[in-house]
């Protein structure tokens, strides 16, 4: 798991998981929107190492994308469905699809964080935030 480049508040992201555990709130897979486009934002990170599905990820080099938080149904995230998902993007006229390698902790329902070079193919890294559509997908 990571946290967005522009967000980082580890304490927010640790308060959400001990809330969703205390709570036991937790959306059947059922309720993951496939095919339902979503009006939000982008980001993008660039860290290495495990994603939330179990497999080495390198974000400044790999295509993928952090899913929301909100989007997750299962208590241990290598086995979740959103994991054989993937999310298709548009900007600008422009539409790439990504697989969902990551969790984003911080990242509210609409917000999605793009891979580096996901991003760069939409839109100048130095803008930041970017205003998208996107959907999940089956891969």
């Amino acid at each position: 798991m990571h946290l967005p480049k522009y967000a980082r508040p580890v304490c927010a992201a640790v308060a959400a998981v001990g809330t969703f555990a205390v709570l036991g709130v937790s959306p059947a897979a059922a309720d993951i929107p496939i095919g339902q486009q979503i009006n939000g934002t982008s980001t993008y990170y660039n860290d290495a190492g495990y994603g939330a599905c179990g497999t080495q990820i390198n974000a400044a080099t790999d295509w993928l994308v952090a899913a929301p938080a909100a989007y997750w149904t299962t208590p241990n995230p290598n086995n979740d469905p959103i994991c054989g998902l993937s999310i298709q993007v548009t900007y600008n006229g422009n539409t790439i699809t990504v697989p969902v390698e990551d969790k984003c902790p911080s990242c509210d329902a609409s917000h999605i964080d793009l891979s580096l070079p996901a991003f760069q193919s939409l839109a100048d890294p130095n803008l930041g935030v970017i205003d998208v559509t996107w959907e999940f997908v089956n891969r």
